[in-house]
């Protein structure tokens, strides 16, 4: 029975500590979001992120048809109305390039990244105006459009050649509501065919990610930075990466992107809420500048390991005690398990404002040295509580190198754990454990 009663009180004190680490990790989360509003506060002073798509070119017309109509007494008769269409053209070739050139922006303790685009994006349109038909048809003024998910990140002037002359740019897109710029076109005539070459050059401020819509039937962009790590969303890129930045490009054909329809369907540009990643509304491609050591985002995975440590911790108190036969009260488990936890927010307060690996170390050696000092005592040796000292600290070690090897994390989780069952059973393989329950089976003859 007093057996059954320790293990029950381990499990208890267990998931008795999962309150304050349930606390440590909701402080994890609110510091992730005040930098969310540092982010959103930059990018309200600054620009936000930004996305790229066009140019397109837009031919409206009016056509005179004849519909039936009811008048008020209910009689059917054809009248003639006048509906007023488009043309929606797209490139028949689409290069966009240019160097993003980060650099970053501080609000309180949070440090932000933004970019400016130096882009150049040149067009060509081959575009047949349809002949006229039997309907009455007039041919307005057309418009070339881009589209721009944050105008306030223009650093200057556009200039757009068309055919090798500059021409003026107006706000808006032209046609509907929407972010970007266009300059309005002389009046094609019936059949005829417009063959245009653009070239638009445009400084473009952003904050953290840029997208591009191939919106062309043949589409190439091309980004290059001095920024070591960056994460790209869609199709993966031709890519080169070194402590110079990195250089990617992309090839997409028309007949391999849904973009040209989604834009006949009324979608502009992508929906970025959900990082780069995750980009919705229309098909692009992009780049994310980001921090490949986002303190709260490791904090938050070094925090999901909490109840590992204290479990860990707590199975070596039990065997310990089971082998020597020295007792440990529940307020001593208690207090170890709140030292434990306390790690992580020591983790996260000091990686605000020192480097996370200067800060892992400093948080682990303190923790590691209150515990060793505390041990001595509850277990009545300097041997033991150094033992268990060096014990946590290879639990801190194994759980660094868990942060820092994302990629193999799961194969190194699996290690450690096999590693910890494997101990706790070779150092408990003679253990009697009816004669510490104080019960023994009765023997079959």
């Amino acid at each position: 029975m007093r057996l059954a009663f320790k293990i029950a009180m381990v499990v208890a004190m267990t998931v008795a500590i999962l309150v304050p680490l349930t606390m440590i990790r909701g402080v994890i989360e609110d510091r992730q979001n005040y930098r969310a509003q540092a982010v959103a506060d930059i990018a309200r002073s600054y620009a936000g992120v930004q996305s790229f798509a066009g140019p397109v070119l837009v031919v409206p017309y009016t056509e005179t048809v004849e519909v039936e109509e009811t008048d008020k007494h209910g009689n059917v008769q054809k009248v003639q109305r006048d509906v007023t269409l488009q043309w929606t053209f797209f490139p028949t070739t689409l290069d966009v390039r240019g160097p993003m050139r980060p650099s970053t922006r501080k609000r309180g303790l949070h440090e932000v990244r933004v970019y400016e685009w130096q882009g150049k994006a040149r067009a060509r349109f081959q575009a047949q105006i349809p002949a006229a038909g039997a309907a009455p048809r007039r041919i307005g003024q057309p418009w070339l459009s881009y589209a721009i998910a944050d105008v306030r990140g223009l650093r200057a002037s556009p200039r757009l050649r068309i055919d090798g002359s500059i021409v003026s740019v107006e706000e808006g897109i032209g046609s509907r509501s929407g972010p970007g710029l266009h300059v309005r076109l002389p009046e094609p005539q019936s059949g005829q065919m417009l063959t245009l070459d653009t070239e638009l050059d445009i400084v473009l401020g952003g904050t953290e990610s840029l997208a591009l819509v191939p919106l062309g039937k043949s589409n190439h962009f091309a980004l290059q930075s001095s920024w070591q790590h960056p994460s790209f969303g869609g199709s993966s890129p031709r890519h080169e990466l070194d402590a110079s930045g990195f250089k990617a490009d992309w090839d997409i054909a028309s007949v391999a992107s849904n973009a040209q329809r989604q834009y006949l369907q009324g979608q502009l540009l992508p929906d970025m809420d959900s990082g780069i990643a995750a980009m919705a509304g229309i098909d692009a491609v992009g780049v994310s500048l980001i921090d490949p050591v986002d303190i709260y985002t490791q904090a938050d995975r070094a925090s999901k390991y909490g109840i590992l440590f204290v479990l860990l911790t707590f199975v070596g108190f039990f065997i310990f005690e089971l082998i020597k036969q020295l007792p440990i009260h529940p307020i001593q488990y208690g207090l170890v398990g709140l030292a434990l936890a306390i790690f992580f927010l020591l983790l996260v307060s000091l990686s605000e404002h020192i480097d996370f690996a200067i800060a892992y170390l400093v948080a682990s050696l303190a923790c590691i040295g209150l515990l060793g000092f505390y041990l001595v005592a509850v277990l009545r040796s300097p041997g033991r509580g150094v033992g268990f000292a060096a014990m946590l600290a290879t639990l801190y070690a194994a759980l660094y190198g868990l942060l820092v090897s994302e990629d193999n994390a799961l194969v190194l989780g699996a290690g450690l754990l096999f590693l910890v069952l494997a101990a706790i059973m070779v150092v408990t393989r003679r253990v009697d454990w009816y004669q510490l329950a104080g019960s023994r089976p009765p023997l079959r003859e």
